[in-house]
């Protein structure tokens, strides 16, 4: 089917939420509340037989009774009454439907049944299926919230240009909140839960198309139709990098994913050589995967694996050292040897007792006039592939000019520049002052530098495709 069967999930016109409640305690209700404190532009119709009102909008009784094209339905009702209610709205012509209530493959038995029905049912009147045991889409670009979980409690990310797939709801929702935290920014999240339809390749498919997404995260727990995969995720992965955590890595995760999704997990080495055929970068634990994502939706990579770092830290810059060159405990990258022109430029602008050479360290006697300078300079050595710069905020001189400064420089470049700074509240407010600059930075050394070989990955993939222009 063509990606843009789709569309209806994400660019609605109008939306019936079969289920809806007037209880702010159940699930119908903050269905409709999400709609209308997301800002949705389109219809909301509630359809309840019991109300007459919802929330200040008009209910009705059945799909049918609405009388108007529905493009999306919403369906929070029990397991069993979701066959009857799928058949009205197809009969009703609606376009896409997110079944949100669980009870389905999941639980096994008569639930499997079930869902083979609910799928036999949307493929007869060829509408689109999201779920069921999903909680849907939130498009902040489009104004879109299908989450059932109140604003309150759960948090919803400002825009931006990320977009993150997660066959876990529970697990898309938590990460939702964390990248609020970290003020990064997302151009749709999809929880697609049992996938009897509309499954991760789908997604990738519709999100290759997707002029605002740049880079695609997803947590998977398992991969239904492996060459499909393969073949969708490297068509995608060469327009747009593609991170992913695939969950049910061990024998016991495996079983946990079975009996959460109903879902085979696959064979862990299958995966990989999967992941590593189709472009996929691999990310292990939460952070990574966001922490890798941001930095790609810079649109910069390194086209080489010669790294360059600026501290003001002797410490930070062994440590960064460490795991940017050790093969077995770090990332196995090298420490750029900077040519001697670099060197004898870099004397003229930090102190005497400064090091000019990688790692670079300014010392306690820093300033943030230095930093840009000196990124300045490192950046135009052709020795260097990308550098990691590291701002300790605590010296007498330092203050939040340095977020000015080193966006100055990193506009002066296409070389990938990553932030790390470590310390308390102070240390934090730069961190953000960084993020919202659109400089990925990070409140740990070793994950900018884990980030960086994310960046170094992706450009050899490109050099592979034979896009490596540096």
């Amino acid at each position: 089917m063509s990606y843009k069967t789709l569309e209806p999930f994400f660019k609605p016109k109008s939306i019936a939420v079969i289920g809806a409640s007037r209880s702010p305690e159940k699930v119908g209700y903050q269905l409709v509340k999400s709609l209308i404190d997301v800002g949705y532009e389109g219809k909301i119709y509630p359809v309840n037989p019991k109300a007459d009102e919802i929330l200040g909008l008009k209910a009705y009784p059945n799909i049918k009774s609405i009388g108007e094209t529905v493009d999306l339905a919403l369906i929070a009702i029990p397991a069993q009454s979701v066959p009857e209610v799928l058949r009205e709205a197809g009969e009703c012509k609606v376009k896409c439907v997110i079944v949100v209530s669980g009870g389905f493959k999941e639980v096994g038995g008569e639930g499997a049944k079930l869902e083979e029905e609910v799928k036999r049912i949307a493929r007869e009147y060829g509408m689109r299926l999201m779920g069921p045991n999903c909680i849907g889409v939130y498009d902040p670009h489009n104004k879109i919230d299908t989450l059932f979980l109140p604003r309150g409690r759960a948090l919803r990310p400002k825009s931006g240009e990320i977009a993150f797939i997660s066959q876990s709801g529970a697990m898309g929702v938590a990460l939702l909140d964390w990248m609020t935290m970290e003020d990064i920014g997302l151009s749709c999240f999809v929880s697609y839960g049992n996938k009897a339809d509309v499954d991760e390749i789908d997604l990738l498919e519709y999100l290759l198309h997707d002029e605002k997404c740049k880079v695609i995260a997803m947590y998977l727990e398992e991969i239904t139709h492996g060459r499909r995969f393969i073949e969708v995720a490297s068509e995608t992965s060469k327009v747009k990098p593609i991170v992913a955590i695939k969950a049910g890595r061990t024998m016991e995760g495996a079983k946990a994913v079975s009996s959460h999704t109903g879902a085979l997990a696959g064979r862990e080495e299958i995966v990989e050589a999967a992941f590593k055929k189709a472009g996929v970068i691999r990310a292990y634990d939460t952070h990574e995967l966001f922490d890798y994502a941001r930095a790609l939706a810079t649109g910069r990579v390194a086209f080489g694996d010669r790294i360059a770092i600026v501290t003001d830290g002797g410490g930070a810059g062994v440590m960064a050292t460490d795991k940017l060159t050790d093969e077995k405990r770090g990332v196995g990258l090298k420490l750029a040897e900077l040519k001697e022109e670099t060197i004898i430029e870099l004397k003229k602008h930090i102190p005497p007792f400064a090091i000019p050479h990688n790692p670079i360290d300014l010392t306690g006697s820093v300033t943030p006039e230095m930093y840009g300078d000196v990124i300045d300079i490192v950046a135009r050595d052709e020795n260097v592939d990308g550098i990691i710069v590291i701002v300790l905020i605590h010296p007498p001189a330092m203050n939040v000019k340095v977020v000015d400064e080193v966006e100055k420089a990193y506009k002066s470049t296409n070389k990938p520049i990553l932030v790390a700074s470590t310390g308390g509240e102070p240390t934090q407010k730069i961190l953000k002052m960084f993020q919202e600059r659109g400089i990925p930075s990070y409140p740990e050394v070793e994950r900018a530098v884990k980030a960086m070989k994310c960046l170094v990955d992706r450009g050899k993939y490109l050099k592979k495709l034979g896009k490596g222009i540096h």
